[in-house]
């Protein structure tokens, strides 16, 4: 190695009940020193993704994976350059993508990189549109939600990484899409940046009725629901879905700040599922990890050539990271959260 480098790495050192916050990490100086194995690659992290699975993660039950273990470096995307190598495969000042977690330095394995080229996209896409959440409002929608030209499309967090994603693809296969997001600005963005058909801003209805009549206003049913968010806007859109509707969950983050370990019951929606003979499908990012190139190869020329409007929100500082998951959930971000480090 041609030098130490002074890292900084995020360890995940207890588990929240509630809401995560920087009581739940601790912040750590080392040295990455010594040569370089065969094939390895030490990697300058620049961009640092923060996602709600990271949440899900840390419950105390096994959800979709094991709990994430106390004492080590948060797990994490990263998109960073290569400052020293010994991969024929990369060369310094390589962009490459990795899941090397919450740390300024790492030293990797060549089959643990992606490279990436600034030319086609910008780098920071490889954690969004071109990324994980890209891939799973792809092919969650396409393959679980198979929509169809005309049918109503509702989708919840709509102005997240994710559902921003999930209402374009919606609008490209022919829907009509009704966005559900938080605030003016963000139906705003749904409007007027994505062109949505209606914004529904689930913080002006007080009550779950209120909810529900906006809802059937602005849908007059629902053929395909891709959740977010769960919680009382889902309970507010199943009543609403039409005969073979299908309900595509990607995520509950209304539950996640300890909702998980202790779920609510929800059988209230079975009966809705029963009389409308309609489909519940749960999908995972993971599922599809496979099949990113297909992804990428449809998606990517449409950002490309501007056809689909790809928001980044950048919180700035290494520092920063566990503020930044937080801000998750109060619902701060539009678009994909990237710290910027």
């Amino acid at each position: 190695m041609n030098a130490p480098y002074s890292n900084r790495q995020w360890f995940y050192v207890k588990r929240p009940t509630s809401r995560v916050g920087s009581e739940h990490y601790e912040l750590r100086e080392s040295e990455i020193s010594g040569p370089l194995a065969a094939n390895e690659v030490v990697v300058r992290a620049r961009y640092i993704s923060v996602d709600p699975y990271i949440r899900i993660q840390q419950h105390e039950r096994n959800t979709y994976d094991v709990p994430h273990p106390l004492g080590i470096v948060q797990r994490s995307g990263v998109v960073g350059e290569v400052v020293e190598s010994a991969s024929p495969l990369f060369a310094k000042g390589d962009w490459v993508s990795a899941y090397s977690g919450w740390q300024l330095y790492a030293r990797c394995h060549q089959s643990e990189l992606t490279k990436l080229d600034p030319a086609s996209a910008p780098v920071s896409t490889a954690l969004g549109v071109l990324g994980m959440p890209g891939r799973i409002a792809w092919f969650g929608l396409m393959e679980a939600g198979r929509p169809r030209p005309g049918d109503t499309l509702v989708v919840s967090g709509a102005a997240g990484a994710v559902g921003s994603l999930v209402a374009q693809f919606g609008k490209k296969a022919g829907c009509k899409v009704v966005g559900i997001a938080g605030g003016p600005d963000k139906c705003r963005f749904l409007l007027d940046e994505l062109k949505l058909d209606r914004a529904v801003d689930y913080r002006e209805h007080k009550t779950h009725k209120d909810l529900t009549s906006t809802l059937i206003e602005a849908t007059g049913g629902v053929d395909v629901y891709f959740d977010n968010v769960g919680g009382p806007i889902t309970d507010a859109v199943i009543p609403l879905i039409k005969r073979r509707a299908r309900i595509v969950i990607c995520g509950a983050i209304s539950q996640y700040d300890g909702g998980l370990d202790t779920p609510d019951m929800g059988p209230r929606f079975l009966q809705h599922m029963l009389f409308q003979r309609a489909t519940i499908q749960g999908v995972l990012a993971r599922d599809y990890i496979n099949r990113m190139d297909e992804m990428v190869a449809q998606v990517a020329p449409w950002v490309k050539s501007g056809e689909i409007v790809f928001k980044e929100t950048f919180v700035d500082g290494f520092e920063q990271l566990p503020a930044a998951l937080n801000s998750l959930f109060e619902g701060g971000n539009i678009g994909k959260l990237l710290v910027r480090v």
